[in-house]
């Protein structure tokens, strides 16, 4: 069990209902016995208790080759960025790209910028403080000294949502809020210093080039044992405490943003202060003025921030992507419509919550996932997912194996997830799924323990061997 004073210098990683419908059948599946052995004596080596899930299928024809409770509604966890990525790419395009723009409503004459100057989100989720310190330089280079007018923000590219899932604890760095305007994926670097009259604490917004301080979002050391943190919502603003008893000599740590709009909107004008333009407290506003562009900063497209998300699993990227595709309202309105996009698309039953998986009450069965990825296997998801790499029996990595596997993962405590392809070099190339879930002792979880449960690590553990074990399986009988 790793002590607290670890928690908390960690940099953060990037981490029930009834299930969903049946899928249709995609063809005969061979019989499993209990006790034949292969996959499913896999599955009771691994000790996970709840439910496991899997089937692997041929990839040119759909047909089934080996499968177990494939029909079981299980959560995706981070597997549903797999299917976001699907649905924004169908729903946007490849190119998509976000636009931040800084406008203005009137001229600029000698310096002065004669009306208000507006900083226009389109709920771009890669936006970070190198992109809007160049964006600020651009601004600068234009000559602008002064603004006459007022400063203001708008944020309506995509609807505000103060977190992922309520389920989670308060400082998790993978739970942040959602917006128009989002700053290094809506988390902010506390730091911390001990020195002889105690901790000198500060936030700031760093990133390669720029590291610009921040007091949106403020942070005091108390003397308590627990919680490790505590959190109050302010008007535009995150007040944190944290246990003095866990801090140690110096760290720092990412904490979520709970007002990103106020967040970005700051560190714009911190950055462009540098420059010599003082501008006056922000204003927001739901509505867009009329104005010309002055300058902008575009995202990477689609399948680059797609394929970032895959990567790193950014819940940010996933719920924006998902919610700029759909255009929904929040979050569970924009799942609902993936669900019914992957219904119409795919044939299949499920149920999305979020675009993230972050939430584990969201359902899908192994069947009608691998069915997805067997449908979209000539499409650019294949070519977007990790390469995972076969391990042998000690669970070591091959390395320059000639089988790739491309995947996605996914884990929440007592969950875990891949989903992908299996690509011999020559022969029968393979799609699969498998989904693992204990929910009853998910859910049995008190909030405190959720970021470390008792149990957890190992559990995961067991769960990632498992699926090693079945791929190779897969690979060496099928390929």
């Amino acid at each position: 069990m790793h002590s607290r004073r670890w928690i908390l210098a960690g940099l953060l990683a990037s981490a029930a209902v009834p299930g969903c419908a049946e899928a249709p059948s995609h063809s005969p599946r061979p019989a499993m016995k209990p006790g034949a052995g292969g996959a499913e004596a896999i599955v009771h080596a691994a000790g996970l208790g709840g439910t496991v899930g899997f089937v692997v299928m041929d990839s040119a024809s759909g047909k089934v080759l080996e499968a177990m409770n494939e029909n079981s509604g299980q959560p995706p966890a981070s597997v549903a960025k797999a299917m976001t990525t699907l649905y924004a790419l169908d729903r946007l395009g490849p190119n998509y790209r976000y636009a931040t723009r800084v406008m203005a409503t009137g001229p600029v004459q000698n310096g002065q910028l004669q009306g208000d100057l507006i900083l226009v989100g389109s709920g771009d989720p890669s936006l970070d403080t190198d992109r809007l310190g160049d964006l600020a330089q651009t601004l600068a280079a234009r000559g602008i000294k002064e603004v006459t007018g007022r400063y203001l923000a708008f944020a309506g590219g995509i609807p505000h949502i103060d977190e992922i899932d309520r389920d989670q604890p308060d400082h998790v760095g993978y739970n942040p809020a959602v917006a128009g305007l989002n700053l290094n994926y809506n988390r902010v670097n506390f730091k911390w210093q001990r020195g002889g009259k105690g901790y000198a604490l500060s936030m700031d917004a760093r990133g390669k080039r720029y590291v610009p301080s921040v007091s949106m979002s403020n942070v005091a050391a108390v003397a308590r044992k627990s919680p490790l943190f505590t959190y109050k919502r302010g008007q535009d603003r995150d007040h944190w405490t944290v246990a003095q008893s866990a801090l140690g000599k110096n760290g720092s740590r990412w904490l979520p943003v709970r007002h990103p709009e106020a967040y970005t909107a700051e560190v714009f004008a911190t950055l462009m202060h540098a420059h010599g333009l003082r501008l006056p407290a922000v204003r927001f506003v739901t509505a867009l003025p009329a104005g010309v562009v002055l300058a902008e900063t575009r995202s990477d497209a689609l399948t680059d921030l797609t394929q970032a998300m895959l990567k790193y699993s950014t819940n940010l990227t996933a719920e924006a992507v998902g919610l700029t595709a759909s255009g929904a309202s929040g979050l569970r309105q924009s799942g609902a419509q993936m669900q019914a996009w992957a219904a119409a698309q795919h044939g299949i039953g499920c149920k999305f919550v979020d675009h993230s998986g972050l939430s584990g009450d969201s359902r899908i069965t192994a069947a009608d996932m691998a069915g997805a990825l067997q449908r979209s296997r000539g499409g650019l998801l294949p070519g977007l997912l990790r390469e995972q790499g076969l391990r042998d029996a000690t669970g070591k990595e091959v390395k320059d194996h000639p089988t790739r596997v491309l995947a996605k993962t996914g884990t929440l405590n007592f969950v875990s997830g891949l989903a992908g392809y299996i690509r011999p070099p020559s022969g029968q190339g393979l799609t699969f799924a498998i989904f693992s879930a204990d929910t009853r002792r998910r859910n049995a979880l008190s909030m405190a323990e959720r970021e470390q449960p008792p149990g957890g690590r190992q559990w995961t553990r067991n769960a990632r061997d498992m699926q090693a074990h079945l791929i190779r399986h897969w690979a060496a009988k099928f390929t």
